[in-house]
């Protein structure tokens, strides 16, 4: 499913306060579905403030929808998803966008649209009807496309350019919009694995530097054993096991939660998990 770009957020900024002792996003009793299809459950998930979060967990799991609730781009059927103790149903959309930014994982640009121009889509939540464009998101999107390393291409057509640097374009945009929450939904895809570890180390450096607060949902286990301070197991739409990398990777749960025999030693680099699939196939005489 692809989403829209969405071109224009209106609404109140609002003046909402955090709760004292409160998770800044949070869920509580989350029932999400599509149509009559129930994909997440009852889940319970506070993320941790000012860390990166990474939720895994085999396809079709409600991994990715569970990012686009905490989005507030799903409803959900039951329970609900919490911003500073709001619920985000009751926000303002502008509100929200000040304070969330969120990749989905097939998002769509504008036909003919540049990578300069889509890059700065990402500063309209911060704009106002008496001043269009300032020299914070003039700032912001230099930044935001020199980090991902996009800037030689700012007049490039964004239906010019290969997977890998289209992705990167989405992900300046998301950085350009710098909310204090970031949703990254597979934002390795189509990287090959120099890219892929260059948007990880990114990420990790946003919140090292910044103290962002970061959710991503990967695919590879390894590398969300080694960029995540707080690791989410799902299975079936259901939260497995979730703290520190090293609690959570486990033979056992690789087995539970990905039906796959393995070995898990620590990184020769970080130290954190390393999953080393088990009985590899061989040729028989």
């Amino acid at each position: 499913m692809t989403e829209p770009l969405i071109d224009s957020l209106t609404g109140d900024p609002g003046a909402d306060r955090p709760v004292a002792g409160q998770p800044r996003l949070e869920a509580r009793e989350l029932t999400l579905a599509y149509e009559d299809r129930t994909v997440v459950h009852d889940l319970d998930l506070a993320v941790p403030d000012g860390r990166v979060t990474v939720i895994v967990g085999p396809n079709a799991c409600g991994k990715s929808t569970t990012l686009r609730a905490l989005g507030r781009l799903l409803k959900p059927r039951g329970g609900a998803v919490l911003l500073d103790g709001t619920a985000l149903a009751k926000l303002p959309t502008k509100r929200i966008a000040q304070r969330i930014g969120l990749l989905p994982q097939t998002p769509v640009a504008p036909e003919a649209i540049t990578v300069g121009d889509l890059v700065a889509r990402g500063r309209q939540p911060h704009q106002h009807w008496w001043q269009q464009w300032s020299d914070e998101d003039e700032r912001a999107v230099t930044e935001a496309m020199e980090r991902t390393d996009v800037a030689a291409l700012a007049e490039r057509s964004v239906d010019e350019l290969s997977g890998g640097q289209r992705q990167r374009v989405w992900i300046a945009m998301a950085l350009a919009q710098d909310t204090e929450l970031l949703l990254l939904d597979e934002p390795t895809t189509y990287l090959d694995i120099a890219h892929q570890v260059e948007v990880l180390d990114l990420v990790r450096q946003l919140n090292h530097d910044r103290g962002r607060t970061v959710v991503v949902v990967l695919h590879d286990l390894n590398q969300a054993a080694r960029y995540a301070d707080h690791l989410v197991a799902m299975k079936s739409g259901r939260i497995v096991a979730e703290g520190p990398p090293s609690d959570v990777v486990t033979a056992d749960l690789v087995r539970e939660v990905f039906g796959l025999e393995c070995v898990v030693v620590p990184d020769p680099v970080t130290g954190s998990p390393l999953v080393v699939p088990g009985r590899p196939w061989r040729a028989t005489a």
